[in-house]
C-alpha cells in the first residue's frame, strides 16, 4: 500500500505557490509545477495504469499546480487511499486578472525566444467557466467527505485551517506569500479599505 499524499488540486494562479511553500514548512517533500516533464510523467503513469506519481523521482509527499493531478484528482484518490486534497481558491475576478497577466508575460517571453509553452491565449469567459466547473466537480466528488477535502484560500494568510486539516502544528512563522505583484502585496491579497 502506498503512503497517503497531499494533493493541491486548485487551478494555477489560485495560491498554489503559497500552498507549496506552506507544505514545505510543514515538513512535506512537495513538488510544485515541475514543468512539462512532471505533467508528462504523470500522464504516462496513468496510461501505464500505475500510481500517478510512480515516474517522479523522488516521489513527492505533496504536489501542487500540476495540471494532470488537478484534473485527474479522482485517480489520485483511488490510487493513494487516505490522502488529503486541497482545493485552493481565489476571488474569480482577481484570478482572471492574474491569469491574464501570466499569459501576457508568456507572450512577451515567446516574442523574445524565452518561452516555448502553449499558455499563450487570453480567454476570460472560458477561464471563468473552467474555474466554476472545476470547483463544482471537486466539491461534488468530495461531498460528504470533509476529512478528505479542504477548500482553502491561501490569500487569507491563515495557517489554522490547513494545519488542522493535515494534523500538523501551526508554525511560528507567518503564512507564506509567494508571487507578490508589482506593488509588493501578495497576489490575490485584498488590502484593508
Amino acid at each position: 500500500m502506498t503512503e497517503p499524499k497531499v494533493f493541491g488540486i486548485g487551478l494555477n494562479k489560485t495560491g498554489t505557490s503559497s500552498l507549496h511553500r506552506a507544505l514545505e514548512l510543514l515538513g512535506y517533500d512537495s513538488l510544485h509545477w515541475g514543468g512539462t516533464e512532471a505533467h508528462e510523467r504523470i500522464l504516462r503513469a496513468i496510461d501505464d495504469r500505475k500510481p500517478m506519481l510512480a515516474y517522479l523521482d523522488p516521489e513527492p509527499d505533496a504536489i501542487t499546480d500540476v495540471i494532470a493531478v488537478t484534473y485527474y484528482f479522482y485517480l489520485a484518490d483511488l490510487t493513494y487511499p487516505g490522502s488529503k486534497f486541497i482545493l485552493t481558491q481565489r476571488d474569480l475576478d482577481e484570478w482572471l486578472d492574474s491569469r491574464r497577466r501570466h499569459v501576457e508575460r508568456n507572450q512577451r517571453a515567446k516574442e523574445s525566444g524565452d518561452y516555448d509553452g502553449a499558455f499563450l491565449t487570453v480567454d476570460l469567459d472560458t477561464w471563468a467557466e473552467e474555474y466554476r466547473r472545476h470547483e463544482a466537480v471537486v466539491q461534488t466528488y468530495f461531498a460528504g467527505r470533509p476529512a478528505d477535502l479542504l477548500a482553502f484560500r491561501p490569500a487569507d494568510g491563515e495557517w489554522e485551517p490547513l494545519c488542522e486539516f493535515l494534523g500538523r502544528p501551526v508554525p511560528a512563522v507567518p503564512f507564506p506569500w509567494e508571487n507578490r505583484d508589482r506593488a509588493g502585496k501578495p497576489a490575490g491579497h485584498v488590502a484593508a479599505q
